[in-house]
Order: C-alpha cells, then sequence, then structure tokens
C-alpha cells in the first residue's frame, strides 16, 4: 500500500505556485493498487490549477473515492489556510465505489443537482457559456502603436489586458469626466483603493469585444470566501457602452434590459447560488463555477414570471426542477438572501 501527504505545489518568488499533487497520485497508483493520500480538496469540485483532464479521470475513477473531506483546513493542519479543504482519498484496484462523478459534503445538494441536470431542458454548462472570460476587455493595437511606452507599463504578465490596476498606472487615458471634444468614448469600470470607479476613454483604444454594445450583468472576479451560502459581492446590470477592468466579470449579451435585470434576478436567487456553491469553493468564481446552474430564458416569453419578487422567483424555480420539501428547506436555511 501506498499512504503519503504528498507536496502540493512547486514553491517559486511568483504568486502563482503550480500544483503537483496530482503527479504523486499517479505515480502512487503505479506503485500498488492501494493507495490512500492526504491532498488538496479543490479538485473534487473541478476547480482549481490542477489539469482539467486529470480532475475529470479522478471524478470518473470507479476505484477512487473520499474516506474523509474537511472544508476548513485548519481542522488538519492547524497553521495553514488551503484553499478548497483537504481531502483524505483511497483507491482500491480491487474494489468498485462507482465513482464520485459530483462531489459535495452536502446530500441535499447532491440530489438538487441530480433532479437539474436530469430536466429536460438542462444543457451543462450552458448557463457558463454565456459569461465572459477574465480580461475581456483589451487595449487595442492602435493605441500601442501610437504610445508604445504603455506596454512597458503594462509589463508582461498583463500585456494588452485592462487589468485591476492599469486604470491607476495608466491614468492619462482613463478620465473622470467625458471629454467633449467631439470623439467616441466608452465607459470602463474599475476599483481604485476597493472603491468601484467609472473612467472614460477613446473608444479606439480599446479592442471590440461582442460584450460591450449590449446589456449584461456585471459581477465580480472574486467573491467572498468560498462557502456555501455566500451573497454574491454587488451584481449590477451592465448597459451598453460600459466596460471593466478584469476584476468583473460580464454574464450575457442582452437586447434589452428587462432581460439583464432578469438575469440579474436568477442569479441573486437562492436557487442559482446554491448552485453556484456547488462549484465555488474559493474565493474566486471563474465562468467554469456556474457550469451546473441552468440556463433559463431572460424574455417575455419565459416559463418564470420575472417580475415576481425573486423569493417567488425562487419558489417557481423549485416546481420547474421538482425539489422535495427537505431540499427547499436546506436552499432557504443554507443560502443567505441576497
Amino acid at each position: 500500500a501506498v499512504v503519503g501527504n504528498p507536496p502540493y505545489q512547486v514553491e517559486k518568488d511568483s504568486n502563482r505556485k503550480e500544483p503537483i499533487y496530482h503527479l504523486f497520485y499517479d505515480i502512487a497508483f503505479q506503485l500498488s493498487d492501494k493507495v490512500t493520500l492526504i491532498t488538496p480538496g479543490r479538485f473534487l469540485f473541478n476547480v482549481g490549477q490542477t489539469p482539467k483532464v486529470w480532475m475529470d479521470k479522478m471524478l470518473a475513477d470507479t476505484h477512487f473515492k473520499v474516506v474523509d473531506y474537511f472544508k476548513k483546513s485548519a481542522e488538519v493542519f492547524p497553521t495553514i489556510d488551503i484553499k478548497g479543504g483537504v481531502v483524505i482519498t483511497l483507491r482500491d484496484e480491487e474494489q468498485d465505489f462507482g465513482g464520485i462523478g459530483f462531489f459535495s459534503e452536502y446530500e441535499e445538494l447532491v440530489s438538487i443537482l441530480l433532479k437539474v441536470s436530469s430536466h429536460n431542458d438542462y444543457v451543462k454548462g450552458e448557463f457558463s457559456k454565456i459569461i465572459s472570460p477574465r480580461g475581456l476587455y483589451k487595449f487595442s493595437k492602435h493605441l500601442i502603436e501610437k504610445f508604445p511606452y504603455v506596454m512597458e507599463i503594462q509589463g508582461k504578465g498583463t500585456g494588452l489586458q485592462i487589468a485591476s490596476n492599469t486604470i491607476g498606472k495608466l491614468s492619462e487615458f482613463f478620465i473622470i469626466d467625458k471629454p467633449k471634444d467631439g470623439e467616441d468614448y466608452i465607459q470602463i469600470m474599475g476599483r481604485i483603493n476597493n472603491q468601484r470607479v467609472f473612467r472614460w476613454i477613446k473608444r479606439a483604444y480599446v479592442q471590440h469585444n461582442n460584450s460591450l454594445d449590449f446589456y449584461k450583468v456585471i459581477v465580480s472576479h472574486a467573491s467572498g470566501t468560498g462557502a456555501i451560502g455566500e451573497v454574491l459581492s454587488s451584481p449590477m446590470i451592465g448597459v451598453p457602452n460600459l466596460g471593466h477592468t478584469d476584476t468583473f466579470l460580464s454574464i450575457g449579451r442582452f437586447e434589452s434590459r428587462i432581460e439583464a435585470e432578469n438575469c440579474l434576478k436568477y442569479i441573486s436567487s437562492k436557487f442559482a447560488r446554491a448552485l453556484l456553491g456547488s462549484r465555488k469553493v474559493t474565493q474566486n468564481t471563474p465562468s467554469s463555477s456556474y457550469s451546473n446552474i441552468p440556463l433559463q430564458d431572460f424574455t417575455l416569453s419565459s416559463d418564470i414570471d420575472w417580475s415576481k419578487p425573486i423569493a417567488d422567483i425562487d419558489k417557481q424555480l423549485y416546481v420547474k426542477y421538482g425539489l422535495t420539501k427537505e431540499e427547499i428547506e436546506f436552499i432557504e436555511r443554507m443560502i443567505k438572501p441576497m
């Protein structure tokens, strides 16, 4: 048998520390039919920097199971904070455990997701596909050709991206009051001293994308700690001609404001945030964190009456997906109201 607590990551000078614990899993499986390891638990939720192909393989492995999971790593290692918790796993070549598939420490959440995923209009990852990647807004080649020094200030890691600190570092391009010089300007939202700010920049200085000229919902890329039930950090309607730094993500590209308002109600619902909690286990909330949330029709043709308050919208969603009294009570108890 192989029993161990392998090193979790490569220690580098940079903030990005590459995970390596999965390599020890692979080597241990080659050495023995029975393997127990204590490692980070992020991969159980299909998140983190560990290769996705490897995470998918582990979650589908019928000889692999979770022995114990600790959401708070301090319960195992008192002096270390490991985002996503710590897991003790077992792989036994001679036993069939059926595969992990979707993992949650809450049985109710597993049963809720099973009902949602078996609904006739559910397509896995469909909602996450309408969410922008991080770093959606980038400087145009026109600006770089005109002001080549910008790339030196941006640095290699940032490149053309309008990043969280770009507004402060290149304030000559981001203007507080819209100039009256006849040029075409757009707004960029960002953060300075942890406060949301809005600045104007010439449209010609920003690369075109499929979100800018539409209504959308803007959410923070990082929010909370990863605990289930947390509120979202001040999501808002994004109007046409409003973009943002890589601190934020855009959801949807809607023709009308009402569709964006309905989408905002949906992601604020307890139902949607419970399913977000099935994938979000750290502060970061990339588009993949939303992949278990089913996409809805946000137009007037929807089977959901979006004109109702969010609490009533939740009730409609509970009925649509056939949730039991116990599953509804779990959501109402665990998910904080917005």
